[in-house]
């Protein structure tokens, strides 16, 4: 799955009376969000400022949480409710954390000296544009929507009271024991039937509606078509013929991963998520900017929502017959400040030039591998070697870091009793991966691990081992480049179509570093034939595999393999450096900025801060913390910069 990750990355300095301003503004957003949406979860590492401390513990999950309506509000209530210690303590904690060296990365490739700057100090100072298939950047331009004489009127969002709705939902989710909802025709005119009846219907899928005289009066009956299958599939014969069936829309998001964007969309709209559809998930602590379609959802509805949501924006709308696929687009182009920047002029030269010349290491970033003391790759290497005890152990055991204290008194009963009711009782958020695998354990026993840990969605399952591989091939690029530095040499694999072959000593001459791919360890992939092809074999013989046999007896986890570029040289690449005495202030205007017409920001000559602000492209599944690195040099992990955040502090 194609994925933005880019994380917070700071050396912050001392707390100003700005700073705590900046904090409060964000915590009465976030508040006002959260009453309005009831979902404020992703994985991001915050920077600067009081909140960012609460929202490293928030945000800085091992595991991915899928989404189980069911279970959500409860869930999201005790995540936000948690207590949170000061940047010291955290700290502390986050001593047990992965620095870059633990997981290989190690080199760069310029020669520039590096400087320090605050990266997301706001969520607005990383902005990132989905590019799509065709090489059309996403932007959100227009909220007209579609001219259609299908579409239901106006007064079909207002006719309900809050509390037919409330019932209605009730009735849609199967919610209750109530087999039908009466709503009274307080005027009763047939128009006034017509509106509720398609009210009903366009805001409800899977209800019905019929009208009957009770006392004297007009009821208007809601009931289910179809029982628990017509909320999954929306009523086919309510869509127009003409119309495509899928509304696509350009989604503009504030401070929201993609999943929970969708799964508050959905709750507005009162369907299932999955009938919406993505190229790629952004990441939460930035403002991006995506394609999104959606089944059978008129696009009036979905532009109503902008009178209620906060943080998001919809527009762009258009019809059309197919939904959107992972990893159908060309990439993203990304828009980051850099604030407070140490370096010189030359140095900021020096490591831009070299960005656009020749580019980053194309490592796997740390959110690859999960932020507590147990590294999703240890798992995914248990998972291969067909450890099951391990696997659960390691994702069950007590763990010393930075963990919500439900998790804490979960693993602590695990740990005493090995009990999975006793442990699955110490946590109230079930969906996480260790009530899924303690479900799992309640279902199947202890001794069925495999069909306990199969509870847990496949997703997430193979995210452990793609970590485990990710972990292999950051630590064999690092011994490539070492070894061979920036050159192609013969042994070397480059791509010839979608086939890897060897560089020949004869044909070295024709290759350059940007053409040459490792491979991702697996039964269908070939290595170099050099030192780094027996380092890939002493390293799996290291964790007891066998690098020739990479298929599983679970189909599942047999790892086919991959081939990755080893430099990415970013597209587009354009920056400038900017001076500014306030930092709430903005940098730059965003899509929304220039539809509300709000005017470009006024700058000083010669301010008390300096930015640097930057544009780049890169293609999917490439990690723009990498490409920040390389530019200030810098150690991306939380573990690093979390402890020179808090020296600045001292």
């Amino acid at each position: 799955m194609e994925t933005v990750e880019m994380n917070s990355l700071s050396l912050k300095r001392p707390h100003s009376e700005d700073d705590v301003a900046n904090a409060d503004e964000i915590k009465r957003q976030k508040t006002s969000e959260k009453s309005k949406t009831g979902n404020n979860s992703g994985q991001s590492i915050e920077a600067v400022t009081e909140q960012s401390d609460k929202s490293l513990l928030e945000d800085t999950k091992n595991e991915i949480i899928p989404h189980e309506e069911s279970e959500e509000q409860e869930d999201e209530e005790l995540e936000d409710s948690d207590e949170d210690g000061d940047p010291e303590s955290f700290a502390d904690m986050m001593k047990h954390g992965l620095t870059e060296s633990d997981v290989g990365i190690t080199k760069f490739v310029s020669s520039h000296k590096g400087f320090s700057g605050i990266l997301k100090e706001r969520y607005s100072d990383f902005v990132v544009h989905e590019i799509g298939k065709d090489g059309r950047v996403s932007h959100l331009d227009d909220f007209s929507v579609p001219v259609d004489d299908e579409d239901p009127s106006e007064e079909t969002f207002t006719v309900l009271s809050d509390e037919d709705k409330q019932r209605l939902e009730e009735l849609q989710l199967l919610k209750n024991k109530e087999t039908s909802v009466a709503i009274e025709v307080i005027e009763d005119t047939k128009e006034k039937r017509t509106v509720i009846h398609q009210a009903v219907k366009s805001l409800f899928p899977g209800l019905e509606t019929k009208t009957e005289d009770r006392d004297g009066k007009k009821y208007i009956i809601a009931y289910h078509a179809a029982g628990k299958k017509a909320l999954a599939n929306p009523r086919k014969h309510s869509w127009p013929k003409s119309r495509g069936s899928y509304c696509h829309f350009v989604l503009y998001k504030e401070n929201k991963d993609t999943m929970d964007a969708i799964n508050v969309l959905s709750k507005f709209l009162r369907v299932k998520p999955n009938i919406f559809s993505y190229m790629g998930t952004k990441d939460k602590r930035a403002i991006t900017v995506q394609e999104i379609a959606v089944l059978r959802i008129t696009a009036q509805r979905l532009a109503h929502l902008n009178k209620c949501l906060m943080n998001f924006k919809l527009g762009n709308f258009s019809y059309k017959n197919h939904p959107l696929k992972l990893g159908e687009l060309q990439g993203n182009h990304f828009t980051v400040v850099l604030r407070n920047i140490t370096g010189t002029d030359d140095q900021i030269e020096q490591a831009m030039h070299s960005l656009r010349e020749i580019g980053f290491i194309n490592y796997y970033g740390m959110q690859r591998f999960g932020t507590t003391a147990v590294p999703t790759y240890q798992i995914g290497r248990a998972i291969l070697q067909n450890n099951w005890n391990e696997v659960m152990d390691l994702i069950l055991k007590p763990r010393p870091g930075a963990e919500k204290g439900y998790l804490v008194k979960c693993r602590e009963e695990w740990a005493k009793t090995k009990d999975p009711s006793a442990a699955l009782k110490k946590l109230p958020v079930k969906r996480c991966v260790e009530g899924q695998l303690l479900r799992g354990l309640l279902k199947y026993g202890m001794k069925n691990i495999i069909s306990a840990f199969g509870i847990i969605p496949r997703n997430n399952r193979l995210m452990y081992i793609h970590s485990y591989q990710s972990y292999v091939w950051n630590n064999m690029v690092s011994k490539r480049i070492e070894e061979y530095g920036l050159r192609a040499v013969p042994g070397d694999l480059t791509l010839k179509g979608a086939t890897a072959v060897h560089i020949e000593e004869g044909d070295v001459d024709n290759y350059t570093i940007h053409d040459v791919v490792m491979p991702l360890p697996g039964f269908d992939v070939i290595y170099p034939k050099h030192k780094i092809g027996e380092a890939y074999k002493e390293m799996l013989v290291a964790d007891n595999l066998d690098i020739n046999n990479m298929r599983h007896k679970i189909r599942d986890y047999s790892l086919s393999g991959a081939y990755r570029k080893i430099i990415i040289r970013p597209q587009n690449v354009n920056w400038e450096v900017v001076a500014y005495d306030d930092p709430r202030i903005p940098l730059f205007t965003t899509d929304l900025d220039k539809l509300e017409g709000k005017p470009l920001p006024v700058l000083p000559t010669d301010g008390k801060f300096r930015a640097l602000k930057m544009e780049f492209s890169l293609p999917p599944s490439t990690y723009a913390t990498m490409a920040i690195r390389e530019v200030l040099k810098m150690d991306t992990s939380i573990k690093n910069q979390t402890q020179l955040n808090t020296t600045w502090l001292r």
